[in-house]
C-alpha cells in the first residue's frame, strides 16, 4: 500500500464515480470499506487523521461477548458478539488469540452466581465456544494468580474470551480492502458533502492534509462511520440535525508484567461504583482498566482525568499483592466510546447498551454509530445491506464471514513477527539478509529496525506517531521508552521518505508533546 500512489490515482480519475465513499478510518469505517470492496463495489475510504487514531486503537484489547451485557439482560447483543468473536479469531489468527480469565470470588453467593452465569455465556457461544468455564478452588486460584490477594478468597471462575491488537487489526482491514481493489487514504479530511440539484448527496469535498489540495469526489453512496465525530458529519448534511452520540471516556493504564506474573487475566465483575475492571497480560506487559466517564466535549486526543487513574490504581490495590503506584505506570491511555444514545437521557453511560444504530437521512447520508470492536464485521454487513435495501447499491452478497486476513496456518502466537501476517516472511528475509536489522531498537520494546523499514515501505505511515503508536504499539507499551527511540525512528522515516532534518526535529518535538498525556 502506497499513500502517494493512491493520491496520484485520485488526481488522474477526477471524473470517477465511486460506488461507496466511507468517511472514517476506525474499526467501523474500515469494516464497512472492506465489506463494500469485497462485494465488488468501487470503494474509497477517507480518514482525517491516521487509521484507528482515536477510539479504535485505545480499547481494552478484548474480542469478547461481554459478560457485563449479559448481566444487563442484553442477551441478543451477547449472542451476536460471541458469534462475531468466533469469526474474528478464525479470520485473523495472527492478531487474535484465546485468553484465559479468572474471576476471583469471595462469597458463596458469588461462586453460585458467576458459575451459573458463565455456563450460560458458554451456551450462548454455541459451536464457536473458546472453552468451557468452571470453578477452581482457592488454592488453584492462587496458583494461577500468585499475586492476587487471598484474604477471604473462596476460589475462582475460569472462562475464556479473545484478545487482540486493535490498531494492527484496523490496518489489516485497510489492507484487505486494498487487496479487493478498494482505496484507503489517511490524513484526508472531508470538509463538506456534495449534493445534486434535488438535494441528494452525490459525493464529498475533501482536503489532503500535507498539501492542502482539495478534491471533489463523486459517489453513489456516502457512509458516515466517524464514531464520536458522527454528529459533525451529520451537521454537514443538515445543520439542524439533533445529537445522536453520547460520548463516554474509558481509561487504561499499562504496568510491568511483574504486577500480575500470570498468563491468566483477572476480571473483577463489580467494583465499588459498579464498573468492570480487567487486568490483562498484553505483549508481555499488563493492561488494567477501564473507566466510564460521560464527556460533553470530544477530541482526537482525549486526556485521562486524575480521578480515573486513581480509581484504577486504588481498585487494583484491593486485589493485587503488589499495589501499583503512579510512578509504576508505563502508559496511560484514554479513548472515547461513541455510544448510540440520547445525550439528554440521564442514565449512566455504563448502563447504556453497546448496540449499534444505522440511519439513512432524507438526502441519502447513511450513518452507522455505536457498537464495539468485536461486532465491527456484523455492523459493516448490516450497513451495506441497508444501502442495498434502500436502492443505493446493486445487490451483492456479503462474504466477510469467510474472508481471511492472513493465510498463515501456524497457531503459535508467541512468534514475534506474527502480527504482520503473511508479510512476516518478507521481514524475516530482511533480517536474514542484514542480521543487524533484527536487533530490537530498545530492550524495553520488542520492535526491530527491519519492522520500521517494512512499515515505512508498505503501511502508509505519515507521521512519527503513526509508527510509534499504531503500526507498532511502542507508545502504549512504554511511553518513555518510545520517546527515547523516537529520534532513531524519525531518522529511518526521513531516509525512506526523503524528509530533511527540520522534518525530523518537528516530528520529535510533536511526539514529545503528545506523550505528556500518556505518562
Amino acid at each position: 500500500m502506497n499513500r502517494q500512489k493512491y493520491i496520484e490515482e485520485l488526481k488522474k480519475q477526477v471524473d470517477k464515480v465511486w460506488d461507496i465513499i466511507v468517511i472514517g478510518g476506525g474499526a467501523t469505517g474500515l469494516g464497512v470499506a472492506q465489506d463494500g470492496a469485497s462485494r465488488g463495489y468501487k470503494t474509497l475510504l477517507l480518514e482525517q487523521s491516521d487509521f484507528a487514531k482515536a477510539t479504535s486503537s485505545r480499547s481494552t484489547k478484548l474480542v469478547h461477548g461481554g459478560v457485563r451485557y449479559m448481566a444487563q439482560g442484553d442477551l441478543f447483543l451477547v449472542m451476536e458478539a460471541l458469534h462475531e468473536r468466533g469469526l474474528m479469531l478464525k479470520n485473523a489468527p495472527h492478531l487474535t488469540f484465546n485468553q484465559e480469565f479468572v474471576i476471583p470470588v469471595y462469597t458463596v453467593w458469588d461462586v453460585l452466581m458467576y458459575t451459573v452465569g458463565l455456563k450460560f455465556y458458554d451456551l450462548l457461544a454455541g459451536r464457536l465456544s473458546m472453552g468451557k468455564s468452571y470453578f477452581i478452588s482457592r488454592e488453584k486460584t492462587i496458583t494461577r494468580l500468585p499475586l492476587l490477594k487471598s484474604k477471604g478468597l473462596k476460589g475462582g471462575i475460569v472462562y475464556h474470551d479473545g484478545q487482540f491488537d486493535d490498531s494492527r487489526m484496523a490496518f489489516a482491514l485497510a489492507e484487505s480492502c486494498a487487496d479487493k481493489k478498494g482505496m484507503v487514504l489517511n490524513y484526508f479530511k472531508v470538509t463538506s458533502l456534495l449534493k445534486d440539484e434535488r438535494g441528494k448527496i452525490n459525493g464529498v469535498k475533501a482536503s489532503e492534509i500535507a498539501s492542502g489540495e482539495e478534491f471533489n469526489l463523486r459517489a453513489n453512496l456516502v457512509i458516515n462511520a466517524t464514531g464520536v465525530f458522527a454528529d459533525d458529519i451529520a451537521r454537514m448534511d443538515n445543520p439542524a440535525s439533533k445529537p445522536t452520540i453520547r460520548p463516554s471516556q474509558g481509561v487504561h493504564i499499562v504496568l510491568d508484567k511483574s504486577f500480575l506474573q500470570s498468563d491468566s487475566a483477572i476480571m473483577i465483575p463489580k467494583t465499588d461504583d459498579g464498573r468492570v475492571l480487567f487486568a490483562i497480560p498484553w505483549y508481555n506487559e499488563v493492561v488494567i482498566g477501564t473507566t466510564d466517564t460521560p464527556l460533553d466535549t470530544i477530541s482526537l486526543e482525549p486526556v485521562a482525568l486524575d480521578k480515573e487513574i486513581n480509581f484504577i490504581l486504588q481498585t487494583a490495590e484491593k486485589y493485587l499483592v503488589k499495589p501499583p503506584r503512579r510512578e509504576d505506570v508505563l502508559c496511560i491511555f484514554a479513548g472515547l466510546r461513541p455510544l448510540a444514545a440520547n445525550p439528554h437521557n440521564s442514565a449512566s453511560t455504563k448502563e447504556v447498551s453497546r448496540r449499534h444504530k444505522i440511519t439513512l437521512s432524507p438526502s441519502g447520508l447513511l450513518t452507522i454509530i455505536g457498537g464495539k470492536w468485536t461486532t465491527y464485521r456484523r455492523m459493516a454487513e448490516e450497513t451495506i445491506d441497508r444501502a442495498i435495501k434502500a436502492g443505493l447499491l446493486t445487490k451483492a452478497k456479503c462474504v466477510t464471514s469467510q474472508l481471511k486476513l492472513t493465510t498463515l496456518t501456524s497457531d503459535n502466537s508467541s512468534e514475534r513477527l506474527r502480527i504482520y501476517g503473511d508479510h512476516s516472511i518478507n521481514i524475516n528475509k530482511m533480517i536474514s539478509d542484514k542480521p543487524e536489522l533484527g536487533i530490537p531498537i530498545d530492550p524495553r520494546l520488542p520492535y526491530t529496525r527491519a519492522e520500521i523499514l517494512w512499515i515505512c515501505r508498505n503501511e502508509m505511515p505519515f507521521s512519527l506517531e503513526d509508527i510509534l503508536a499504531r503500526r507498532t504499539r511502542s507508545l502504549f507499551l512504554n511511553a518513555r521508552a518510545s520517546a527515547e527511540i523516537a529520534p532513531e525512528v524519525a531518522g529511518l522515516m526521513a531516509k525512506e521518505f526523503g524528509h530533511d532534518l527540520n522534518w525530523q526535529k518537528e516530528q520529535i518535538k510533536s511526539y514529545d508533546e503528545l506523550i505528556k498525556n500518556y505518562i
